[in-house]
């Protein structure tokens, strides 16, 4: 980790420079002490007041450590409880699908399932855009209904 480092008179080091770059380089210093120190520091603040000690951990944290306190990670496979539920709504979602006349699921398969566009069905049917994405609307609120019965 960084340490902190006593701060550069850059109007000693740089004789001449002008006021604003000497205000840049510091601002710039500035920024790299927050980086690499202020948020990698854990830090204590006492209140005289009323008398509690607040710890604040560092913004920043290593895997490792997180490791050696047996901090746990969220694994990045489906859990088996979510994979089940998605099977069976993925059965229900076909079945609703099923109960739909041909042409409102050729509509539904050509939209989301062979990923063609509102504006590709409506060139290949000669139906307009604007009634494509229309009866779309209804058919996704009909298999909603169907969903919930």
């Amino acid at each position: 980790m960084a340490k902190y480092q006593k701060k550069t008179n850059y109007q000693e080091k740089y004789p001449g420079v002008s006021k604003e770059i000497i205000e840049i380089l510091e601002k710039s210093d500035r920024q790299m002490e927050y980086l690499q120190y202020d948020i990698k520091v854990e830090r204590c603040r006492i209140n005289p007041v009323s008398r509690t000690i607040t710890y604040l951990p560092s913004r920043e944290d290593s895997y490792e450590r997180l490791l050696e306190e047996n901090k746990q990670f969220p694994s990045a496979e489906e859990d088996v409880d979510d994979a089940a539920i998605k099977a069976v709504m993925i059965e229900k979602m076909l079945t609703c699908l099923k109960r739909l006349s041909p042409e409102k699921q050729k509509l539904i398969t050509a939209l989301f399932f062979d990923n063609k566009s509102e504006h590709q069905v409506s060139r290949e049917t000669g139906v307009p855009q604007r009634t494509i994405h229309d009866r779309k609307i209804k058919i996704l609120a009909k298999l909603k209904r169907l969903m919930n019965e």
